[in-house]
Formats: C-alpha cells, sequence, structure tokens
C-alpha cells in the first residue's frame, strides 16, 4: 500500500511544509496574502478547465499543493500572537525591564519549582491600556502554601523580564520551548505584590479547574496517600503537577512515562470502554447516531476537564474521528484516519508540531499500524493467555521502534526494560482507568465505600512499586547516548527500509536498506570528524568556575566543584552528549592556559597578576578577586575580560562599568553564557 496515494495525507505533508517554512522564515502576512489570493483564482480557473479536459493534466494538483503549502505559512503567522496589534509588545511603549502596573488572570498553574510557584497568565491590562499576551508568572512560595486559583484576577506591579536562553550548551532550550507556546516573557514576584480583582468572567478553563478542585476535595476525604492522589490527577484529570521527582524519574527511568500523559492509549481504552456501555442505543431507531454524539460529546468533555492539553487534545481529536467512522459504519482506513486529524490539530494549532508530545504520540501510533502486523505473524499462539501477552508485547515493541529515533534524540537514554513495564502495566491501566471513573463518581455522589477506595489506592500503589522496581535495575537503563537529528533521518530510513524488504524480499528494497546502511556510516564517520577541536570553554556555574578543553574526542575539564555539586551538575554531561565526545579527564585549575598561539591568564581570589613580560590575550576573573581592573588594563592590555560565574553580582557589574568605560569587551557568563575560545 503507497501512503501517499491517499489525497489527505499529501495535503497533511504539504501543510506540514508550510508550517516549516512559515516557522523558520518570518514571512509578512500582508506580503503572503496577496500570492495566495492569485493562486485560489488560478486554482479555480484550473478546476473548471480540469473538469472539462478528456486528458487530466497534473498541475490542478500541483496548484492545490502549493496552496496548502501558503495556507501552513499563513497558518502560522495569523496563529503568533506577536502579530496582534493588541499584543502587549506591541502597545507597550516602555522598556520591558521598567516597571508596570499590570493586571492579569491566572491561566494555568504549573509545576512549581524549588522556590517559586509557577503559573500561565494571560496579561489583560498594562498601564490601563488593554492587552492580550500569555506570560509566565513567578510567585515566592510561602509558609501558607495557597496556590493561586485559575480565572483569578490581580494587580501586580513588576517589570517583564525576557526568558533567559540555555547559559551552556547542550542544556534544554526553556526559553525556545515558551516560545512555542507563545510565552516570550515572565514575571516574578510575591503573594504580598498582589492584588486580587473581583471578576464575574469564568473561561473554560477556570471552571474545568473547579470540576477538579471538586474531585480532588471529594477524594481527600479518603486515605489516599499523597502520591496515589498525584498519580489518580495525572492518569485522570490530567494534572501532573503533584506528582513527586520520585516517582516521575521512575516512571521515566522504567520507560513508562507515556502513563503519566493522558494519551492515545488512555483515550483508546475510554473509547473502547463508551462503545461498551453504549451498545443497547443501537437498538433504537436513531441509536447508531445517539451513541456516536454522546461518545464525541463525553471525549471532548473529559479533554476539557484535563485543561485541554496538547497530548489531550490531539488524542481525542484522533479518536473522535475514528469513533464517527466505527460507529457509522464507514470504515476508514487508519492511516487516513490519522491524517485527518493531524490536518485538522496544526490547521488550529500549528505550533503542535514542535511539540514533543506531538511527535511522540503520532509516531508511536504509525510504528503499532506499519509495524504490528508484520510482528504479529512471527507466533501465532493458540492459548488465550499466551496470545494476549504476544500481542501486547508486538504492539510495545512496534511503539517504542516507531519512537526510537525521536526519543533519543531528544531524552537520550533508553530504557531496556520497556517491554516488561508495558507487560505488567499496560492490562493494568485498563483496569485502573474503568475504576478509576467510577471511583470519581461514587465520591461526587458520596456514595463511595471506603473499602473500594482502599483497594483502588492498593491498584494505583501496586502499579508504583511494579514501575520502582523496574526502574532500580539501573543496568538496563542506558543513558547519554549521543543521538543527532541526523541520526534521526537516517535511522527511520533504515527502520522503514527494513521493514519493507522484510514484507517483500525483492532487489530494489535490498538495495534501499543497504543503501540506508551506507548512508548511515558516512553519518557516523562524519559526526565523529566533526567533533569539536582545539576549543576552550568556560562554562556558566553559579559560585564556581568550571573550565574544559576539548581536543580529539575529549574533555579536559578544570573545576572547583564540591562532592555534591560534581555528583548534581550535568553541565559537561550535557556539552558531551551534544557534541558526541566520549573521553573525560580531570585537571586542576591552572593560572595560565596556552591555546595556541593565544594565552589566558586566570586571576582568582588572591589577586597576583603582576607579570609584566606576560601579555595574555584573554584574562579570566574567578573568585571575586579585589583587583583594581583599570589598572590591568593599562599594564596587560588584553583583547577579552570575563567574569565567570564564581563572582559576586556587584563585582562583576563594576567590572562592566569599567570596561565600558576604558572600550575594552567584557564577556559574563552569567548573561552572555559559556565563552568558546576557537585556537
Amino acid at each position: 500500500m503507497k501512503l501517499l496515494n491517499f489525497t489527505i495525507i499529501k495535503l497533511s505533508v504539504c501543510l506540514i511544509i508550510g508550517i516549516l517554512i512559515g516557522y523558520f522564515y518570518n514571512i509578512p502576512t500582508n506580503s503572503l496574502l496577496p500570492i495566495l489570493g492569485v493562486l485560489l483564482l488560478i486554482f479555480t480557473i484550473s478546476y473548471f478547465v480540469a473538469k472539462n479536459q478528456f486528458i487530466k493534466t497534473i498541475w490542478f494538483g500541483i496548484i492545490a499543493y502549493i496552496i496548502i503549502i501558503c495556507i501552513g505559512i499563513l497558518n502560522v503567522s495569523i496563529h503568533n500572537p506577536i502579530n496582534n496589534s493588541t499584543h502587549y509588545s506591541n502597545v507597550n511603549n516602555q522598556k520591558n525591564d521598567s516597571t508596570k502596573i499590570i493586571t492579569l488572570r491566572i491561566r494555568e498553574v504549573l509545576k512549581s519549582s524549588i522556590y517559586d510557584d509557577k503559573y500561565i497568565v494571560d496579561l489583560v491590562k498594562i498601564n490601563n491600556l488593554k492587552v492580550s499576551g500569555k506570560s509566565i508568572l513567578n510567585i515566592k512560595k510561602d509558609s501558607l502554601n495557597n496556590s493561586l486559583k485559575v480565572d483569578d484576577v490581580f494587580i501586580i506591579k513588576t517589570s517583564l523580564k525576557e526568558v533567559n536562553p540555555p547559559l551552556n550548551p547542550g542544556q534544554f532550550n526553556y526559553k525556545k520551548y515558551l516560545e512555542n507556546q507563545y510565552v516570550y516573557h515572565q514575571l516574578f514576584g510575591t503573594k504580598d505584590m498582589l492584588f486580587p480583582l473581583k471578576t464575574s468572567h469564568q473561561t473554560v478553563f477556570g471552571i474545568a479547574n473547579k470540576i477538579r478542585e471538586h474531585i480532588n476535595f471529594k477524594l481527600k476525604k479518603y486515605s489516599f496517600n499523597p502520591d496515589e492522589l498525584a498519580i489518580i490527577n495525572a492518569i485522570l484529570l490530567g494534572q501532573r503537577q503533584n506528582i513527586s521527582e520520585d516517582v516521575y524519574t521512575n516512571y521515566r527511568n522504567a520507560g513508562a512515562i507515556h502513563i503519566l500523559a493522558i494519551s492515545g492509549l488512555h483515550i483508546g481504552i475510554i473509547l473502547i470502554m463508551l462503545s461498551s456501555i453504549f451498545k443497547p442505543l443501537e437498538r433504537l431507531r436513531y441509536g447508531i447516531y445517539i451513541k456516536t454524539i454522546l461518545i464525541v460529546l463525553i471525549l471532548w468533555s473529559f479533554a476539557i476537564i484535563a485543561g485541554l492539553s496538547a497530548s489531550v487534545t490531539r488524542a481525542v481529536s484522533m479518536f473522535s474521528i475514528v469513533a464517527v467512522g466505527m460507529h457509522l459504519k464507514r470504515p476508514t482506513n487508519i492511516y487516513n484516519t490519522l491524517a485527518i486529524s493531524i490536518f485538522l490539530l496544526l490547521l488550529f494549532k500549528p505550533l503542535f508540531l514542535f511539540d514533543v508530545g506531538f511527535q511522540l504520540s503520532y509516531l508511536a501510533v504509525f510504528g503499532i499500524v506499519s509495524l504490528n502486523p508484520t510482528l504479529d505473524k512471527v507466533w501465532k499462539p493458540k492459548y488465550w493467555l499466551f496470545k494476549t501477552l504476544w500481542q501486547t508485547l508486538t504492539v510495545t515493541l512496534s511503539a517504542q521502534i516507531g519512537i526510537l529515533p525521536i526519543s533519543l534524540f531528544y531524552f537520550h537514554q533508553f530504557p531496556g526494560l520497556f517491554f516488561l513495564t508495558n507487560l505488567l502495566i499496560i492490562p493494568l491501566l485498563g483496569i485502573i482507568l474503568g475504576f478509576g471513573i467510577i471511583i470519581i463518581l461514587f465520591a461526587i455522589l458520596n456514595i463511595l465505600p471506603i473499602a473500594l477506595a482502599n483497594l483502588f489506592g492498593l491498584l494505583i500503589n501496586y502499579m508504583n512499586h511494579i514501575v520502582g522496581w523496574v526502574a532500580e535495575k539501573e543496568a538496563f537503563l542506558i543513558k547519554d547516548i549521543s543521538f543527532s537529528l541526523f541520526y534521526v533521518v537516517i535511522f527511520y530510513l533504515i527502520i522503514i527500509s527494513c521493514f519493507r524488504f522484510i514484507i517483500n524480499r525483492n532487489y530494489n528494497r535490498f538495495l534501499l536498506l543497504l543503501t540506508s546502511i551506507i548512508l548511515a556510516q558516512i553519518i557516523l564517520l562524519y559526526t565523529k570528524m566533526d567533533a569539536p577541536k582545539n576549543q576552550f570553554l568556560i562554562f556558566h556555574k553559579n559560585r564556581y568556575s568550571l573550565l574544559g578543553n576539548s581536543q580529539n574526542n575529549k574533555i579536559l575539564l578544570s573545576d572547583n566543584l564540591d562532592s555534591i555539586s560534581k555528583q548534581n551538575d550535568g553541565i559537561i554531561k550535557d556539552y558531551m552528549v551534544s557534541n558526541h565526545i566520549n573521553n573525560l579527564e580531570k585537571d586542576s585549575l591552572r593560572s595560565v592556559y596556552l591555546l595556541g598561539n593565544k594565552k589566558l591568564l586566570v586571576i582568582d581570589s588572591l589577586g597576583i597578576y603582576n607579570l609584566k613580560s606576560f601579555k595574555p590575550d584573554y584574562v579570566l576573573l574567578r573568585n571575586s578577586p579585589k583587583i583594581n581592573l583599570t589598572r590591568l588594563i593599562e599594564l596587560l592590555n588584553p583583547k577579552l575580560i570575563i567574569a565567570d560565574g564564581s563572582n559576586y553580582k556587584t563585582y562583576v557589574e563594576r567590572w562592566k562599568m569599567t570596561c565600558e568605560k576604558t572600550k575594552i569587551p567584557f564577556h559574563q557568563t552569567n548573561e552572555k553564557g559559556t565563552l568558546i575560545i576557537k585556537y
């Protein structure tokens, strides 16, 4: 079966191409609209021409695909709130870092950090000017720990701060992640700075939050421990904020992190249950239509209660289309169903394309529908138990193969016991979902027996223990795997060509498989040769100095970190993984580094630098030395002054002002990030 024979798949591919172009190249809407108008006119003319032609041409189809690409480009621009005249970045004439009086509405409660409670907020006013746009609100934690509620409106006097990009190479880019959700700034404050405003306006998110709060209020009357309640909120209400770090890490290391996010697996199970419950309606005259409408309404009601997160929205969209096709007796090809859901989702939410969950979810489903039929034929067990276990294993393996390259690219680790986790957990998940819905309904109606609640708590505890037991087998967890975007493309090519050859062994498919393997070897060699050579790096680490010298697939590390900081530090690990470096050696901190024909002088807290015959190109200030920087510049005349994260901020600010006066370039790692000196 050739996938590109399906029109909707071609249209979805074109839409994705358009979104990629619009995302990486900021094409103005004004210049795109006339082009789209001309194309639509040509499309209309070519339609009537093609309709009356005896011999059909390809031009009609080509124009249609170009129009979809243009729609994809336009879609990115239209959905970007910065292009809206009311966005706070367009109506605010003052500098963002100046203090403003901001009116905001709480939109979503995020997982707290160590020091702050975090929220996504909608900006309503800035200095009495009506605005739109989202931001992150950081409120320092207090002893009362009373979190803000969704739809609460407050006034706060603070400034808009830009989200900092990663300061060290290879680190997670939180700034880019937020930009993909149209969040560009953040606010900081305390609860004392918030002045509440009365409002009767309620959003869908606020109503959903009140429903979740009511459910939690009812559940807290029973003996569920915090971990059990956190899992109930995650898999039934779509809220993962209260999951402890230990539990979350166990699920991640065991390869079961998908259990904690409501996705296609959860919605598929719920669809099967609803289809069985409403089956008697089919006996009525219009029962099949009533059943379909009820199922779709319940699925979307569930999505709203779960907060309309990206994973829930895409899963419910896909299974709504499946439900319509299944219950209206109109069987559809699964690839068509997936393509329709992708097309509709990206039409309304174009930046879902860059959401990791979106990519993993669809690749897992594509893996199952493409690879599982082949794997399932390997063995045909006779008995029900073995058949069920084998089907669970093949589905799990198919999904894992489908997401493996992209998973390695994002997370750089592979849980070797993922198949064992899924064999034990997936059958249990169906029971927990069905049981959980009954528990919540009974709790709301105040008719939940304590014994039933205790039994449900034991089930969740059992699931957590299974995951914890698998996660403890660290020997089967492969970490720190270097995997670039080139690897992702070539490994998907290998997977596709391998399974195509297994299904139908012929010369062309064998040639494609060999070609993909040769390309993989070329890319592996290229990556090894392209590894950083002759780079000296001054990393940013708060309160410490961290220097690295990268040469020939090896990094020589110098630092003054204590044992606890070394154990928890991931800066060097992130750099090594992202740059395919395998070897690490330790060295002591030196006062002078000779980097080819360049010289670096390091001045520590002792402040010794009186080297008349030594003229360094770079001077690194660490551990807050008490020096006269003006005199140092006059004596040594360096090309660049560097201050790392080990210095007091007051010292760094003073040095910065001195460098501006003397017109010497100044690099402070707490603002500009890691300095890389190539030699």
